[in-house]
């Protein structure tokens, strides 16, 4: 465990340096902070003294590495728009993202695992049909138009639900949840809903799939022949060994959620990084976009590893084999 550990450790250190490789590029080539910070009508000796006091004269990987290190420590400078710390505009936006998207992941398991349970158990009935043409449409039809759908019916036509914002928040130190207020819960459900739903078809539908084939193989059949009850070898055998595969899948998902609710909250105005986003590229705001591009890598490096080890600790066959050194 302990090598397997180092192993995934040092692949993750890799692929952060790489990331921090491409968003430093992104200073270099998407364009000059000193004309967006001082303006097109700037003098060449103010330009010239900002270049120096940015450290923009130095060669190209001096300037990676000091990149780098402040990268290391959270911080990414001045926003170009804001005039703020990046490191300040995460932080405060951080919490909104990571609450949206745990909600729409809980939606998205809680929901998507009882529907796909079902649509294999009970293949040909109305209600599996039913669930099967439902995974189709959240599959296939766009995020923004879900959200948009969602607001029309029940905020617009019913009234029942806000159609933006995050509504009452308590804080607690530098982090702050709606989740503890009615009003707040009250706000989250369409912009949870929008994001969760392709992710809850994606689970119903492989975890139909992966169930139908454990009910194929030879240990289930040798389950029937012992006399086990249905219950026993559904739940008891066949559902535990389809959700080895699947939390890979789930796990992946929760930064597929992080990284890809920019949609959902610009649809809801939800105040979130995605939102953030979105306003750095419409003004090509360098420094927040290398911020969120590190912090959405970093976030899929560390579910990754822990999706490994919980893997790891599950599969027993991973430990036979890398014990042989496979």
């Amino acid at each position: 465990m302990f090598a397997f550990i180092l192993r995934r450790l040092f692949q993750a250190a890799i692929v952060m340096v790489a990331v921090a490789f491409i968003a430093f590029l992104l200073f270099q080539y998407v364009g000059d902070p000193v004309v967006f910070l001082l303006g097109q009508d700037a003098k060449p000796d103010q330009i010239a003294q900002l270049r120096t006091d940015l450290g923009l004269d130095q060669p190209f990987f001096v300037q990676f590495w000091h990149f780098l290190v402040n990268a290391l420590q959270g911080e990414f400078g001045l926003s170009l728009r804001q005039g703020a710390k990046v490191s300040r505009l995460i932080g405060e936006r951080f919490p909104a993202t990571l609450e949206l998207s745990l909600v729409a992941a809980v939606v998205a398991v809680v929901i998507g695992i009882p529907m796909g349970v079902y649509a294999a158990l009970r293949r040909g009935t109305f209600m599996s049909q039913v669930f099967l043409t439902f995974s189709l449409l959240g599959v296939s039809l766009p995020t923004f138009l879900i959200g948009i759908l969602l607001i029309l019916v029940f905020a617009v036509l019913l009234g029942w639900f806000p159609s933006f914002g995050r509504g009452d928040t308590d804080k607690f130190g530098w982090w702050t949840t709606g989740l503890l207020s009615r009003d707040g819960w009250h706000h989250i459900v369409l912009p949870a809903i929008t994001l969760a739903i392709f992710q809850l078809t994606l689970i119903m539908r492989l975890v139909r799939a992966e169930m139908l084939e454990v009910l194929r193989t030879d240990y289930i059949k040798f389950a029937r022949a012992r006399g086990l009850p249905d219950r026993a070898i559904h739940f008891g055998h066949a559902l535990k060994n389809t959700l080895v595969p699947v939390m890979t899948i789930i796990g992946l998902q929760l930064g597929t959620l992080i990284a890809f609710s920019i949609i959902t909250e610009t649809v809801f105005q939800w105040p979130g990084m995605g939102l953030l986003f979105i306003q750095a590229v419409t003004f090509a705001d360098i420094p927040v976009m290398a911020a969120y591009l590190c912090l959405i890598a970093l976030i899929f490096v560390v579910i990754n590893l822990v999706v490994d080890l919980l893997y790891f600790a599950v599969d027993p066959r991973l430990r036979v084999a890398d014990a042989k050194g496979h």
